[in-house]
């Protein structure tokens, strides 16, 4: 078949050929969606066996509302009790919906998996696309490297938790975690390194796993409270009665510190992006993906919060239990012994389906930056396997930096917690660097894709920009100041997140 020129100026997307004033060239028929991804520089090597509910089963996988939730109880209970809670999670998930929006328009644009880090350097000014790509690209990485990481250690502990809540005689020590982290990552690795289809298959399933678990957690925790009266009054949940400040800070800024809980959650909405070269009718269904996973995850966390808000009795026996699992303590609480490790073992399974997803997203973005030589290795971590045209090799990478990252728990659970800071930081800079290019430097050359928020996009941007411009500061900051502070209640996120990043430059 004769070779033939692809014109990206009327294919509806923002490509790196507009820069360099040169076009890509093929020599065999193309569908749509390849036709696209060749006119942003790429060449199509997947298979696209993801529909619009396998992208955003993954993503919807990986937010997994009730673990997610659970895993963070420390930073919105603690901080600011119930109300602080439930205001907390109306806030801060209205202002990332902006932020959903802003990113499900670039990705339309640009539906590679490298995703924002592509747009970072597309959309910068002329002789700033490597820097800004590089900026973005490593904040995105350390965001999909820390997420199996988190999540795999918060897993790694309830189901310790749960061993020993049926076995009062077991002592958790910090080994057994890291043992067990091990061994989750080592067979999550092998069932993620399936093909796509699979992985699609084992997504839907996570939702439905993820869903589930929520309606149970909603319904029983009310109903089946072994505590007189079974619920708090709506003065608890609702008013400043119920706000109680559990930092040294003031109660305003206690409030702010508590959207942790709430960012953390809600990070694993550009998984779409990231699979949307697997994807069909990719410039429609990710960004729709996008925007169905931070509006569920919205609505959906909502009753779980309230559902914790309304039952917990005792704040401070949850939080500083010795079982060392906020969420484990809260089932026994409100529900006793018995039906409590019950709900919480529904939620270790939840737990599992979060860490498939962080998984499969993580190794996707190794893949993508590695075929850009971005990474050290890069030409064996973007080698896809021929059997699941997967990229298995780079999905085994990424779980070798997890197993060396879980380490940090041997230095003291603040310096393994940090982990979920730096996740929540590092991804949110991510996300909003391609947005703020996108207003400014890019506001001439951006070229909207079929999904694109019109009118509203300025105004999206802008709130999206402002929010994490202020949000991830505040993120930084210990619970103790003054001579309460000490090198184990110490914030690190500063530390680990800048020191990589600065290497990385």
């Amino acid at each position: 078949m004769e070779r033939h020129t692809v014109d990206e100026s009327t294919l509806g997307v923002t490509s790196i050929f507009r820069t360099t004033q040169e076009h890509a060239v093929v020599d065999h028929e193309v569908d749509a969606d390849e036709e696209i991804l060749v006119a942003l520089g790429y060449k199509q090597e997947f298979k696209r066996d993801f529909t619009i509910w396998s992208c955003f089963g993954v993503s919807f996988s990986i937010l997994g509302i009730l673990p997610s939730i659970a895993s963070t109880l420390t930073y919105n209970l603690a901080y600011v009790g119930q109300a602080g809670s439930v205001w907390g999670w109306i806030v801060a998930s209205i202002l990332i919906q902006f932020v959903a929006l802003s990113m499900a328009e670039l990705c339309s644009s640009m539906p590679t998996a490298g995703g924002l880090y592509y747009a970072a350097a597309v959309l910068a000014p002329e002789g700033w696309g490597p820097l800004a790509a590089w900026v973005t690209g490593w904040s995105n990485f350390l965001g999909q490297l820390t997420g199996p990481t988190s999540v795999g250690y918060a897993l790694a502990y309830m189901i310790l938790t749960a061993v020993s809540i049926g076995n009062p005689d077991y002592t958790i020590e910090t080994w057994h975690i890291y043992l067990m982290l091990l061994a989750i990552l080592f067979v999550s690795g092998l069932i993620t390194m399936q093909a796509t289809k699979i992985i699609g298959w084992i997504n839907i399933v996570g939702t439905w796993v993820n869903l589930i678990a929520l309606i149970i957690f909603v319904i029983w925790m009310p109903v089946g409270s072994i505590n007189e009266p079974k619920t708090n009054s709506n003065k608890i949940v609702w008013t400043s009665e119920g706000i109680v400040n559990g930092t040294e800070w003031p109660t305003g800024f206690a409030f702010i510190m508590g959207f942790l809980s709430v960012i953390w959650t809600m990070s694993g909405y550009d998984a779409p992006f990231h699979l949307s070269e697997e994807c069909g009718n990719a410039n429609i269904a990710a960004p729709r993906a996008i925007v169905m996973t931070a509006q569920l995850g919205f609505y959906l966390g909502f009753p779980v919060i309230l559902a914790i808000a309304y039952t917990v009795t005792n704040i401070q026996d949850v939080v500083a239990s010795d079982l060392g699992q906020p969420m484990g303590a809260l089932c026994l609480q409100v529900l006793g012994p018995r039906a409590g490790l019950a709900m919480f073992a529904i939620n270790i399974v939840a737990q599992y389906c979060v860490e498939l997803g962080c998984i499969i997203a993580g190794s996707r973005v190794i893949y993508a930056y590695s075929r850009d030589g971005a990474l050290p290795g890069s030409r064996w971590w973007k080698q896809v396997n021929q059997y699941t045209q997967t990229p298995v090799n780079a999905l085994w990478f990424d779980l070798g930096v997890n197993s060396l990252l879980g380490l940090l728990m041997f230095a003291s659970p603040v310096a393994i917690g940090a982990v979920f800071s730096i996740g929540a930081i590092a991804q949110y800079t991510a996300f909003t660097i391609p947005i703020a290019l996108r207003l400014t430097a890019a506001s001439d050359k951006f070229r909207p894709g079929p999904w694109n928020l019109g009118r509203w996009s300025k105004p999206c941007g802008i709130i999206s920009c402002t929010w994490v411009v202020f949000i991830i500061p505040v993120l930084c900051f210990p619970s103790v100041k003054g001579g309460d502070l000490n090198d184990l209640n110490m914030n690190y996120t500063c530390l680990i997140y800048g020191g990589v990043m600065l290497f990385a430059l």
